[in-house]
C-alpha cells in the first residue's frame, strides 16, 4: 500500500461530504462567530485520537495475537460493510444527536470524524506494515487535512452541492470503498492459504 492509496482508504472511510449535514445540525445552536473555531477544536481532537490508534493499534494486536492475513479479512469485510451502508443507508443512519449549546468531542470529534470505520482503518493500515509509520502518519494528516477543508467549507458546499449532490458523492465512495474491500478480502484469503499450506 503507498501513502496515496492510504490516504484516499482514510478519506472514503471518513466520509467528510457525507458528514457535512450532520456537522451543520450539530452547529444550528451555536453562535455563527463560533463555528470556525468549534470545528478546528474538533478537527484537533479527532486528529489525535487517530494518531493515537495509529502508534498503538499495533501493539493491541500484537497483544492478542492477531495475524496479519485475519486481520486483513476482518478488515475488508468491516470496509464492505461501511461501503454498503453509504449506498444504502438506513433511515437515521446516521444518528443526528439535539445537542444544546457548544458541542464538545461528541459527535463531531467522535464519531463523525474519528468514528470506528476510522479507527479500524487506521489500525489495518498501520498494522500491516508498522516499519512504515511515517508514511502512514503523514497519509492520515493529508487526509485529515483535506476532510477538514472540506468540513470547514461545508456551508460552501451544501450550497453549490445541495444535499442530492452530496448524497451522490457518497454513494460514489461507496462503491469505490467496495472495490477495495473485496480486494482486501481476497488478498487475506491468499494470504491465508499460503499460510495453511506452508
Amino acid at each position: 500500500m503507498t501513502i496515496l492509496s492510504a490516504s484516499l482508504l482514510l478519506f472514503l472511510v471518513m466520509d467528510p461530504f457525507g458528514n457535512i449535514p450532520f456537522f451543520i445540525s450539530a452547529l444550528k445552536n451555536v453562535d455563527p462567530k463560533r463555528y470556525r473555531k468549534i470545528i478546528i477544536r474538533e478537527l484537533l481532537i479527532a486528529l489525535s485520537v487517530l494518531i493515537t490508534f495509529l502508534f498503538g493499534g499495533h501493539y493491541i494486536l500484537k497483544l492478542l495475537g492477531i495475524s496479519e492475513p485475519s486481520l486483513t479479512i476482518s478488515g475488508g469485510i468491516i470496509l464492505f460493510l461501511i461501503a454498503i451502508k453509504m449506498i444504502f443507508p438506513s433511515p437515521g443512519g446516521h444518528h443526528e444527536e439535539d445537542i444544546e449549546g457548544e458541542p464538545f468531542i461528541v459527535p463531531l470529534a467522535i464519531p463523525y470524524v474519528a468514528g470506528p470505520s476510522a479507527m479500524a482503518a487506521v489500525l489495518l493500515i498501520t498494522s500491516r506494515e508498522p516499519d512504515r509509520w511515517p508514511e502512514w502518519l503523514l497519509a492520515l494528516l493529508l487526509t485529515w487535512f483535506v476532510a477538514g477543508l472540506i468540513i470547514f467549507s461545508s456551508t460552501f458546499f451544501i450550497r453549490f452541492l445541495g444535499k442530492r449532490g452530496l448524497i451522490a458523492i457518497e454513494r460514489l465512495m461507496g462503491m469505490i470503498l467496495i472495490t477495495i474491500s473485496v480486494q482486501m478480502l481476497m488478498t487475506g484469503i491468499i494470504k491465508f492459504i499460503k499460510v495453511v499450506g506452508g
